[in-house]
């Protein structure tokens, strides 16, 4: 296993990767419950400030999120109190160390996870008290909070990796599905946190959309095209969190909510869901077959062909269906189509092509601007983040506590 520098393997005992303590299983289970409430918590919250405006601390969506991360820091701490002072030698030896303590390195990564978002919970607080509404979802508080969130999601999607790579048979069937739903909300997660330049149809026409696409969503489907064991396991990756997205957003919408807070330019009665997210099943199926065929010959030369694959892929997909999603045909609750926020002066614009978010408060340009070399850029960046994903895939198949 690929040493670690923190936290520190323990190599005082042999490790058998085989053998894990029997409390691991259920903490596995708590942590991807916590995790994917962590992510119905962050998209509900989304949707409040986009139709009620900015509520009390205790409001739903932060009550489960902050729950969440109480239900990880108490799980994964018992664990690792429970294997370091009442564990077998053998339970100590499966575990990584840290600090003189013992505990699956997931469960490592999902602590701090969970520290960070509580410590970001006062700040958010203080900081909306000094400096406001949200004008932006990027603040200082929200940055440390959406650390911990992605720590718990990764935490929690590596408990799951270590449980697939150990297990066989019908446990690995089951193994193999956990994982890939753990992945799937990785990627949720990274779309989330780029929606402002990526969450919009009006914006998959821009250099923009498809370079900070080609910067993120690449590195997500090459780890999970390495590391998953199921047959296609970036398109399952992929499928996974475009339903998980879609079904978030097809029961939020049918929330009641009004605005509270002025200027209210589009009334509303209830929650304003994400729009159709941004199609990455396409690409996700091209990463499976490239990798399956070309895997052997060498990770650079792997990783140009994702890049070419995903970017072309990705526009191939994107472009024509953002002028469906543009179109009244898209106008149901189905594809989550023409859906604004109560700030917004319902115009025009909606139905055209935009350069950048600012659109939403600013005079909106209609058309698409000429691209250009974006494309070869992106290119280049969806290389070097499939590059990436391939070289954190390598080290994730080795991971089995």
């Amino acid at each position: 296993m690929t040493d670690l520098s923190l936290p520190v393997a323990d190599t005082s005992t042999p490790m058998r990767a085989s053998h894990v303590p029997a409390a691991v299983a259920p903490v596995t289970r708590a942590v991807l419950v916590a995790a994917t409430l962590i992510l119905i918590g962050l998209i509900w919250d989304i949707a409040w400030h986009r139709s009620v405006g900015r509520d009390t601390f205790w409001s739903p969506p932060h009550v489960v999120e902050y729950a969440a991360a109480v239900i990880v820091g108490l799980s994964c701490g018992w664990l690792i109190l429970r294997t370091t002072f009442a564990g077998s030698a053998a339970d100590r030896a499966a575990m990584v160390r840290f600090w003189g303590f013992r505990g699956p390195l997931g469960a490592w990564v999902s602590v701090w996870g969970a520290l960070a978002m509580l410590t970001s919970a006062p700040f958010d607080d203080w900081w909306h008290n000094a400096y406001g509404l949200d004008v932006k979802i990027v603040s200082p508080p929200h940055m440390v909070l959406l650390a911990g969130m992605l720590a718990i999601v990764i935490g929690a999607m590596l408990m799951a990796l270590a449980e697939q790579n150990r297990a066989a048979g019908e446990t690995g069937k089951a193994a193999r599905w956990g994982y890939a739903f753990a992945a799937g909300l990785v990627l949720l997660l990274l779309v989330t946190a780029t929606f402002e330049y990526t969450g919009f149809p009006n914006l998959w026409r821009g250099k923009a959309f498809y370079q900070i696409s080609s910067a993120v969503f690449p590195f997500a489907l090459a780890f999970a095209a390495r590391t998953g064991k199921l047959r296609w396991p970036a398109t399952a990756t992929a499928t996974l969190f475009m339903l998980t997205s879609l079904v978030l957003g097809w029961v939020l919408q049918m929330v009641p909510a009004t605005a509270r807070l002025a200027p209210i330019q589009n009334p509303v009665t209830h929650l304003v869901p994400a729009p159709f997210p941004v199609l990455l099943i396409v690409p996700a199926v091209l990463f499976d077959l490239i990798y399956q065929r070309w895997r052997d010959r060498g990770d650079w030369r792997l990783s140009l062909l994702l890049g070419v694959g995903f970017v072309a892929a990705f526009l191939a997909a994107s472009w024509p269906t953002s002028a469906f999603l543009l179109s009244p045909l898209a106008r149901n609750p189905v594809f989550l189509a023409d859906q604004w926020d109560y700030t917004v002066r319902l115009g025009p614009w909606r139905y055209e092509f935009w350069d950048s978010v600012d659109s939403l408060r600013e005079a909106p340009r209609s058309g698409v601007k000429a691209i250009g070399m974006g494309f070869l850029v992106a290119v280049l960046l969806a290389a070097a983040s499939s590059r990436l994903g391939l070289a954190w895939g390598k080290w994730m198949r080795e991971v089995k506590r």
